[in-house]
């Protein structure tokens, strides 16, 4: 069964990362934070971006470093549309499966490559966001030290090959609550789910009144 919704054990595991935003730090507001992981790179990247400016809605965006590099035109342009950009790594690398001294240097190549686009918008504190959610407790301290973790509260699951695009945006829209951290993917594996779902769960909680921001 797939998890769409994070599981109360990790976030007891690792209490210090961000899972979703308390509503009591939104006021009266009803707010969803959606970030885009794997990116940037061409058409993919290029639709969620027009699908975020025709509903007025800021997202994060965790950009693989080496997309940054291949890209970095497309980096630009998210950029230019006032998102957020977080650090994804340069390889997209298992925090589980990789050693910490090769995990650390890869994460500061990511920076290198996103700190040489002018203008990147970065929040209160520069964000990072480990690939497939797994990284080790020493790896994390590392970067805790600069930057602020942030995880998920909804994994819409469109990279899955198993789950249909109409169940992707109904298991979204199911878990979803104000001050929730969403996921969708700009990636070549998630486009079809991705681009079936984003519209139209942006037009469901636009509809209800929501707001789509960045994070800070």
């Amino acid at each position: 069964m797939f998890l769409h919704k994070s599981n109360f054990l990790f976030r007891a595991i690792y209490p210090e990362m961000t899972w979703r935003i308390p509503e009591s730090n939104l006021g009266e507001s009803k707010v969803i934070y959606l970030t885009f992981d794997d990116g940037p790179i061409p058409e993919v990247t290029e639709f969620v971006l027009d699908t975020l400016k025709q509903f007025e809605a800021k997202a994060s965006f965790f950009c693989i470093g080496d997309n940054i590099y291949k890209h970095p035109e497309i980096m630009n342009q998210v950029i230019a549309d006032g998102h957020l950009i977080g650090n994804h790594t340069f390889n997209h690398l298992r925090g589980w499966k990789t050693e910490n001294e090769l995990y650390h240097e890869n994460f500061l190549k990511c920076e290198t490559w996103i700190n040489q686009h002018q203008g990147a918008i970065r929040g209160q504190k520069p964000k990072f966001r480990p690939p497939h959610g797994r990284i080790k407790k020493a790896q994390a301290k590392n970067i805790l030290a600069s930057h602020e973790i942030v995880m998920w509260d909804v994994l819409t699951g469109d990279f899955s090959q198993n789950l249909s695009p109409e169940t992707v945006l109904q298991k979204s829209i199911q878990y979803t609550e104000s001050g929730s951290i969403v996921v969708f993917h700009d990636s070549i594996k998630a486009n079809r789910n991705m681009s079936y779902a984003l519209p139209r769960y942006l037009a469901h909680f636009k509809e209800k009144g929501f707001e789509f921001r960045s994070l800070v």
